[in-house]
């Protein structure tokens, strides 16, 4: 029984899918490569596109982000928070998001 249900569903799964709107955008940024590009050659460092946020937001807040390149984050000024970037890869898990506004306060504790 198990077994008819998984040949239905082989074909769906390895059928072409077309991507959504947001991701076809996505692909489709500037400078983006697929990994069928990447064949054979020598491993770039890998930057983070600022084309990207145009359909990036925050997970919590739905929000458009903002690219700070001095700390190569994704900025929230609404909530205080910013994302990581990785090896050109936004790190967007809440828990790994770090609190910009304690600084800010910290900052002006400090100067004072």
């Amino acid at each position: 029984m198990l077994s008819a249900a998984c040949r239905r569903l082989v074909p769906a799964l390895r059928g072409p899918r077309a991507p959504s709107a947001v991701a076809g955008r996505c692909l489709l940024a500037p400078g983006v490569r697929s990994f069928a590009d990447q064949g054979g050659r020598a491993e770039e460092p890998r930057t983070f596109h600022p084309e990207l946020l145009r359909c990036l937001v925050c997970p919590l807040s739905k929000k458009p982000l903002r690219y700070e390149a001095s700390t190569n984050e994704l900025i929230n000024e609404e909530l205080g928070i910013a994302y990581p970037i990785i090896d050109g890869i936004p790190n967007m898990i809440p828990q790994a998001a770090r609190t910009i506004r304690q600084n800010k306060k910290q900052e002006e504790v400090e100067q004072h």
